[in-house]
């Protein structure tokens, strides 16, 4: 069968030949339909991911839609490797493919679930966003903050602010403010500052890490109030800005500050399956979506090094 195959860490995968799946006891062999160019397919083929095995070679991708025995649609997850589900077939347990509304596109669906799931599951069990609250998205214009957009609204937040470096691309999301990144570190400092005081900020889901958080905190912790502060919470979901961030203690002593991860690790498996129904519905009713760029398996290669720009790449099969 055909799959895009990655030989060597780091180098984007090729077209080519790979051994046909034969399903296990208990597994169910899939004849994918599309699957998306997810950050962590890109993280995962390079070896850089943490929970990445280092072992080549495989086939890159970990989720997608495919047709299961019966004709039925289903969106699957975690393929045994070295299979991934950028092929023409791949190897799954029926326990981790659930099944497409009838209404929902299949490249929409591929390209939606992971960064959805990213975005509900940082937002709603993560933070625990409760409806009249405060969000930041720090990062919003790339597909997965786009849907955090989307769902912190869905979700009842009374007011959503939204950082990004392309100042057009933040105005087109109709969220109650911007700060644009690419200005002077004390511009954007500035900018953080008055979000504080306007209001205040309850939930942060952040994309980027590195030095806009660095700006962020130390805006948090100009707010600091003697009688007392809000809980803020900030949850840690990309790192596009940088791995690491200078993180005085002052900061934390500050203000009330929680602070942790989404993401494969942080959240067992079972609830990130048991929110994709929810997703999907969500997707099909017209809440979600997401604008993609469908792409031919064959063209892997050439397409691998884009840039997200607002789009998902979804590689049809």
């Amino acid at each position: 069968m055909k799959a895009a195959v990655v030989n060597v860490l780091g180098q984007a995968p090729q077209y080519l030949e790979f051994g046909e799946p034969v399903a296990g006891e208990g597994e169910a062999v899939v004849d994918m339909l599309a699957a998306g160019l997810h950050p962590i397919v890109k993280s995962l083929a390079s070896g850089q991911h943490y929970s990445s095995k280092g072992v080549v070679p495989f086939v890159a991708g970990v989720d997608g839609v495919g047709r299961l025995e019966g004709g039925r649609l289903a969106y699957c997850l975690a393929a045994r490797p070295p299979y991934g589900t950028m092929a023409e077939r791949t190897v799954v347990s029926p326990g981790k493919c659930i099944p497409l509304p009838e209404d929902l596109d299949p490249v929409q669906a591929a390209a939606i679930a992971n960064p959805g799931m990213s975005a509900w599951l940082s937002l709603k069990s993560q933070a625990g966003l409760v409806a009249g609250e405060a969000v930041l998205i720090n990062g919003a214009t790339g597909v997965a903050g786009q849907l955090a957009v989307q769902v912190a609204r869905y979700l009842g937040a009374r007011k959503v602010i939204a950082t990004g470096r392309n100042h057009e691309a933040l105005t087109a999301l109709g969220v109650d403010a911007t700060i644009v990144l690419t200005d002077p570190d004390d511009a954007v400092s500035e900018a953080f500052t008055a979000q504080v005081r306007d209001g205040g900020i309850d939930v942060i889901i952040d994309y980027l890490w590195g030095k806009p958080t660095e700006l962020l905190l130390g805006a948090l912790a100009k707010g600091f109030r003697p009688e007392g502060s809000r809980r803020i919470r900030l949850v840690e979901v990309g790192e596009s800005a940088g791995k690491t961030i200078a993180l005085p203690g002052s900061v934390l002593r500050s203000m009330d500050l929680n602070l942790c991860g989404s993401g494969f690790g942080s959240v067992p498996l079972e609830e990130i399956m048991s929110a994709i129904p929810t997703l999907f519905s969500l997707a099909a009713d017209g809440h979600l979506k997401v604008d993609v760029e469908s792409v031919p398996l064959a063209e892997v290669e050439e397409a691998w090094g884009r840039v997200e720009k607002g789009k998902r790449i979804v590689f049809s099969i």
